[in-house]
């Protein structure tokens, strides 16, 4: 009976992490447009294309951090080489050198954190913004690859 209990228990958890991948693949392509939403308005904004609006501003950075927190949960060794539909998919370097992986995200936390309490204004949305937009970037050019 406890060898039932065991195999079963087994068998459960291989499957949750068969089942989470996708799930955490999912949660990651919200993540990342959620980003790109909130990186094009405040975008919009240095860009004088639309008027300064704290609230944006603030919903925006708050995104990017919770974006930061729930990372590094998001891929589990099962999501290795998935490749999801859209136009990139994760670098199998974020399994690879999983240290430099979360020191990215960690300092784009830091940067993320440290931009909440700067921007007050659109001066310093301008000179802030780019800032955040290189530590997301630089993920990107590591642990993210074209679908082609």
């Amino acid at each position: 009976m406890k060898r039932v209990l065991v195999v079963g228990g087994a068998l459960l958890l291989g499957l949750s992490a068969v089942w989470a991948s996708p799930e955490s693949v999912k949660q990651v392509q919200t993540l990342m447009k959620g980003n790109g939403r909130n990186a094009g308005a405040l975008s919009a904004m240095v860009k004088g294309e639309k008027s300064y609006d704290q609230a944006t501003v603030d919903t925006a950075l708050a995104q990017f951090e919770d974006t930061a927190k729930k990372l590094p949960s998001l891929f589990p060794d099962s999501a290795k080489g998935l490749k999801p539909e859209g136009d990139y998919h994760t670098s199998p370097k974020v399994w690879e050198d999983k240290a430099g992986f979360e020191a990215k995200i960690a300092s784009f936390a830091k940067t993320v954190g440290e931009a909440k309490t700067k921007v007050k204004d659109l001066d310093t949305l301008k000179a802030t913004l780019p800032v955040v937009g290189k530590e997301c970037g630089g993920c990107h050019e590591t642990f993210r690859v074209k679908n082609g």
